[in-house]
C-alpha cells in the first residue's frame, strides 16, 4: 500500500520539522540571552562579528509561504510605485528581456535529495515549509505587454521539459539555457513563440546542493559566463565533490571550450557588467553556522583567475576553523568589495543605469530572497547599491520591501531575479508570490 507508506513518511516528516523547530527555537532564544544583536554588516569595510560556530543545533528560522491576498503588494520605496506584471506562474526565479520585448521567465524549484545530515533533512523540512523546495515546473514562459500598460496579457511557454532551468541569454540566432545539469544552445528565430528544437549541450555541471545556474553573455557576444554553486555548506564532504564547483566559468562560444573564470565563490548567483569598465560583478551567498551576520554575502568584482576564499576563509582571509586549511590558498584569497549582510540570500543582480527610476543614480539593483540561518530574519527585498567611477559609492536603498508579515511568521513572497524590462521599468522575481513584479516612477 505506497499511499500508505507515503502518508507516514509525510507524517514522520511533519512531526521531524515540529521538532526541528522546537529545537532550533530553543537554540535560537539562547542566542538572543547570551549577547546583544550584532549591527548589520553591509558596506565596502564592514564590521563582522567573530565567529559563533552553532554546532548541532543550527539556527533554523524561517517564515512558512502564505503569498499574497487579492490586492496587497510589496512597499515601493518614495517616489516609486509598483504593479503586478505577471501573476500565477510557478515558482519564477529569473527574468531575460529579449530585444524585441520580450519577457522570458525561467520556472523551476529545489528538488529535495537524500539528506546527508540530521541538519540538512533539518534545512529540508524548514525550506518545504517555505515553498523553496519541492516539484520544479521546468519550464520557461514567455510573457508580453502588446499594450503597453504594464501588465503582461500575453503568456505562453517558451520552453518545456528542461532540467532546472535559471540563466537565460540570447546572442544572434543562439538561445542559451543554464540548466542545472549544464549550459544548452538552441536555435532562435526573431520573434518566436516557442523553441521546440533540440539544444546542443556546451558544458556538464554536477547537479544537486547548490542548483542554479546564471548565465551572461559578454558585450561582444563572444563569450558567456556561468555561475556554479557548491554542493555543500563549508565542503563537510571533501573537496573531491567539489571539484568543478564554486565558481564563474567562462565558455568561449567561438572556440567551443570552457573554463573556470574565478573559484572560491560559495554560491555566485546574478552576473552583470559594470558599463564604464567592463568589469564583470557577482553577488554570493556565504557560508552558515557561524553567526547571524557572519559572514555576510556579498557583492564584488571578479577577476579573471581570482580566488574568493571558499571553502578555507572568508571576507578575505579570515579562516574558518571548521574547515581542513590550506594555507596557500588563504593566502591568495581576495576580499570582496561590498558587503551586504548577513544570510541575506542576495541572489539578484543587474545593472540600473541612471534615470531608471527618480532619483536612483547609476548602480547594482540586488533581489535578496532572505534569511533562513538566522535569529533575526534579513533580506526579503530589493534593493540598490550606487556607483561611480565603477565602483560602490554609497549605503544601500531599498527599491521593494514589505514582503515580510510584521511577526516574521510568514512570508507574501520572496525576491530574486531582477531586470530591466523591455519599457525601461525594474523588473522582479517572486518566487513564494508568484508573481512578475514591476516597479517604476509614482
Amino acid at each position: 500500500m505506497p499511499h500508505v507508506r507515503q502518508g507516514i513518511l509525510m507524517t514522520f516528516s511533519s512531526i521531524f520539522a515540529q521538532f526541528v523547530a522546537f529545537v532550533g527555537g530553543i537554540a535560537l532564544q539562547w542566542r538572543k540571552l547570551s549577547g546583544a544583536e550584532p549591527a548589520p554588516a553591509w558596506g565596502e569595510a564592514p564590521a563582522i562579528p567573530e565567529a559563533k560556530p552553532q554546532g548541532a543545533l543550527p539556527t533554523l528560522k524561517m517564515p512558512t509561504a502564505r503569498g499574497w491576498s487579492e490586492g496587497q503588494k510589496p512597499t515601493a520605496a518614495p517616489g516609486l510605485k509598483v504593479n503586478a506584471f505577471a501573476t500565477g506562474l510557478d515558482h519564477p526565479r529569473w527574468i531575460e528581456v529579449l530585444p524585441n520585448g520580450d519577457v522570458l521567465i525561467a520556472e523551476a524549484t529545489q528538488i529535495a535529495g537524500p539528506p546527508r545530515s540530521v541538519f540538512h533533512y533539518a534545512m529540508q523540512a524548514t525550506m518545504r515549509r517555505a515553498a523553496a523546495l519541492g516539484v520544479s515546473a521546468n519550464r520557461i514562459t514567455l510573457l508580453r505587454d502588446k499594450d503597453g500598460d504594464g501588465v503582461a496579457e500575453q503568456r505562453g511557454t517558451f520552453m518545456e521539459n528542461l532540467s532546472q532551468p535559471f540563466g537565460m541569454a540570447l546572442v544572434g540566432d543562439a538561445f542559451y539555457v543554464g540548466n542545472t545539469d549544464g549550459v544548452m544552445a538552441f536555435p532562435y528565430a526573431a520573434n518566436a513563440d516557442r523553441i521546440t528544437a533540440p539544444g546542443k549541450r556546451l558544458t556538464n555541471f554536477k547537479p544537486s546542493g547548490h542548483w542554479t545556474r546564471s548565465l551572461l553573455a559578454s558585450p561582444d557576444g563572444k563569450k558567456l559566463y556561468a555561475g556554479v554553486g557548491s554542493l555543500s555548506n563549508i565542503a563537510e564532504m571533501g573537496m573531491e565533490v567539489e571539484q568543478g564547483r564554486a565558481a564563474v566559468y567562462e565558455l568561449d562560444l567561438e572556440a567551443g571550450t570552457h573554463r573556470i573564470f574565478a573559484s572560491g565563490l560559495r554560491n555566485p548567483v546574478g552576473l552583470a557588467w559594470e558599463p564604464t569598465t567592463g568589469v564583470l560583478w557577482t553577488v554570493v551567498n556565504e557560508r552558515d553556522g557561524l553567526g547571524d551576520e557572519t559572514p555576510p554575502d556579498y557583492l564584488t568584482s571578479v577577476r579573471d583567475g581570482g580566488f574568493y576564499g571558499w571553502p578555507y576563509c572568508y571576507w578575505g582571509k579570515t579562516v574558518d576553523d571548521r574547515v581542513p586549511q590550506d594555507p596557500a590558498m588563504v593566502a591568495k584569497a581576495l576580499t570582496p568589495d561590498y558587503a551586504l549582510g548577513g544570510h541575506t540570500a542576495s541572489l539578484g543582480l543587474c545593472w540600473m543605469p541612471s534615470g531608471t527610476l527618480p532619483g536612483f543614480p547609476d548602480g547594482m539593483v540586488i533581489g535578496q530572497h532572505g534569511s533562513w540561518n538566522r535569529s533575526k530574519l534579513s533580506g526579503y527585498k530589493v534593493v540598490f547599491i550606487p556607483f561611480e567611477n565603477g565602483r560602490p559609492s554609497g549605503t544601500a536603498r531599498d527599491i521593494l520591501s514589505g514582503f515580510l508579515a510584521p511577526d516574521e511568521k510568514e512570508s507574501y513572497g520572496r525576491p530574486v531575479g531582477v531586470a530591466i524590462g523591455p519599457d525601461k521599468s525594474l523588473l522582479m522575481a517572486d518566487d513564494v508570490g508568484n508573481v512578475i513584479w514591476r516597479v517604476t516612477g509614482a
